[in-house]
C-alpha cells in the first residue's frame, strides 16, 4: 500500500470500503441468523441432534473452499473478482429462503450462501492485507471485523423490528417476509465492490519460487492449536437456546444476541490494533482463556445476569479470535501465498468446526446444555496451553 494514500478512519480506503461491505453483508445474514434455531426446532419440527449437526455443518461448508479459492486468487492476483462472486452468491441464496416449502431445501440454500462465503473469505482477507501498511495488519483486520460486526448488530435489531411489524401474520410466512428483505443490504455490498474496490495484487511481483509459509513448523503447529480450539466453537445457535432454556421469549433470544454482537464490534478494532504491539500470540491465547471463561458462564447460568456476562465474554472472545489469527497468518505468509495461508487457516478451522457442534448437540440431546459448554471449555483451555509452544 502507497504510504501517501489517504487515511479514513486510520485505515486504507480499500479497508474502508470493504468494511462497509462486511456491513452490511452481515446485516443481511444476521437479519435472518437469529431465527433459524427456532426455525429448525420449532416450524420444521428437526431434532436437537439434527438440528445441531446442520448449524455446524453450515459454518464448516464455507470454510472447505476457503483455501481453494485463496490459492485461486493468489495464482491469478485478482481478488475483486472472487470477493464480489461470492458476496452475490450468499445474496441470491439467502433472499431465495423466501421461496421455499421444505427443510431440505432451506438447508441446500444455507449450505449454498456459505459457499458463496468459502469463495470470498481468503481473497477478501488477502486484499485487506495487502491494503494494509506494514506491521498494522491488526489493525486493518481489527477495523474490518468491527465494521461486519456493527451489521450484525444490526441485523438483530432490524429483524426485531420487522418481526413486529409483521406480528399479525403466521409466524412461518413473516420469516418468508424476512428472509426476502435480507437480501438488499446484500446487494448494496456488492455494488460497492464492483465499483469502488480496487485490486492490490497486481502491484505485487509474484516471485517464481520461494519458501511457503505452510513448510514452518511454527505455522503447522498453530494450525493445530486452531483446530483444538475450533472443537471448543459452537454455533451460536447453542448460545440462543441456552436462552429459551432459561425461558427467555425468541424476541429476548435476539436482544441477547445483539448485546453480543455490540460487545464483538467496541472490542474488535481497539483490541486488533493493541495486537500489533502487544503480541499476536498473546492475544490469540488470551482470547482461548476468555472462551473457556465464556463457555462456564453459560454452562452454569441460571439467571438474567450471569446469562449476560457470558454474551459479554462470548463476544470478547469472538472479537479476538475472528480477528487475530488472520492478521496472524498474513504476517507469517510471503506475498505470493497470502491468500492460500489465510484460506489454510480458515479451512482448518472450519473442518473442526463441524464436528464440534455434532459433539455439542448429542451432548443436549443425551444430557443437557451444560455438558455442551463444559466440554467447549475444556477444549479452548488446552487450545490456550499449547498457544505456549507456538513461537511470537
Amino acid at each position: 500500500m502507497g504510504e501517501k494514500e489517504k487515511k479514513i478512519f486510520g485505515v486504507s480506503r480499500n479497508v474502508f470500503l470493504l468494511g462497509i461491505v462486511s456491513f452490511l453483508n452481515d446485516m443481511s445474514s444476521e437479519m435472518i441468523a437469529p431465527v433459524v434455531p427456532t426455525y429448525l426446532t420449532e416450524i420444521l419440527g428437526i431434532s436437537k441432534v439434527v438440528s445441531g449437526s446442520i448449524m455446524g455443518l453450515i459454518e464448516s461448508l464455507s470454510s472447505l473452499f476457503k483455501v481453494l479459492f485463496g490459492y485461486f486468487s493468489d495464482h491469478f492476483r485478482k481478488r475483486k473478482l472472487f470477493v464480489a462472486f461470492g458476496y452475490l452468491f450468499s445474496t441470491i441464496a439467502k433472499g431465495a429462503l423466501a421461496f421455499v416449502h421444505s427443510w431440505w431445501d432451506f438447508v441446500t440454500l444455507r449450505v449454498l450462501d456459505r459457499v458463496g462465503k468459502g469463495i470470498r473469505t481468503a481473497p477478501r482477507d488477502a486484499l485487506i492485507a495487502e491494503s494494509s501498511e506494514k506491521g498494522k495488519t491488526g489493525k486493518s483486520f481489527g477495523f474490518h471485523r468491527m465494521m461486519d460486526t456493527l451489521g450484525a448488530v444490526a441485523g438483530p435489531l432490524a429483524a426485531i423490528a420487522i418481526l413486529e411489524l409483521l406480528k399479525s401474520l403466521p409466524l412461518e410466512t413473516a420469516y418468508r417476509y424476512l428472509f426476502l428483505l435480507s437480501a438488499i443490504p446484500g446487494l448494496i455490498g456488492v455494488v460497492i465492490v464492483i465499483l469502488l474496490v480496487k485490486d492490490k495484487g497486481g502491484e505485487v511481483k509474484k516471485k517464481v519460487k520461494g519458501i511457503s509459509a505452510l513448510k514452518s513448523r511454527n505455522l503447522r503447529l498453530f494450525l493445530v492449536v486452531v483446530a483444538i480450539g475450533a472443537l471448543g466453537r459452537y454455533s451460536y445457535a447453542f448460545t440462543l437456546w441456552k436462552a429459551e432454556e432459561l425461558g427467555f421469549s425468541v424476541v429476548q433470544g435476539l436482544g441477547f444476541y445483539a448485546l453480543f454482537n455490540l460487545i464483538y464490534a467496541l472490542s474488535a478494532y481497539p483490541l486488533g490494533t493493541y495486537s500489533d504491539t502487544f503480541g499476536k500470540k498473546r492475544m490469540i491465547a488470551l482470547g482461548f482463556g476468555i472462551a473457556a471463561l465464556a463457555s462456564l458462564a453459560f454452562a452454569y447460568a441460571r439467571d438474567f445476569y450471569t446469562l449476560i456476562a457470558a454474551f459479554v465474554l462470548y463476544g470478547l472472545y469472538i472479537a479476538i479470535e475472528d480477528t487475530i489469527p488472520r492478521a496472524y497468518m498474513a504476517d507469517l505468509a510471503e506475498e505470493f501465498e497470502k491468500g492460500t495461508i489465510i484460506g489454510a487457516y480458515h479451512t482448518v478451522f472450519g473442518v473442526f468446526v463441524f464436528p464440534a457442534s455434532v459433539i455439542a448437540g448429542w451432548l443436549w440431546q443425551n444430557y443437557s446444555l451444560t455438558y455442551s459448554f463444559i466440554f467447549a471449555a475444556l477444549m479452548n483451555a488446552i487450545a490456550m496451553v499449547l498457544m505456549a509452544f507456538v513461537r511470537e
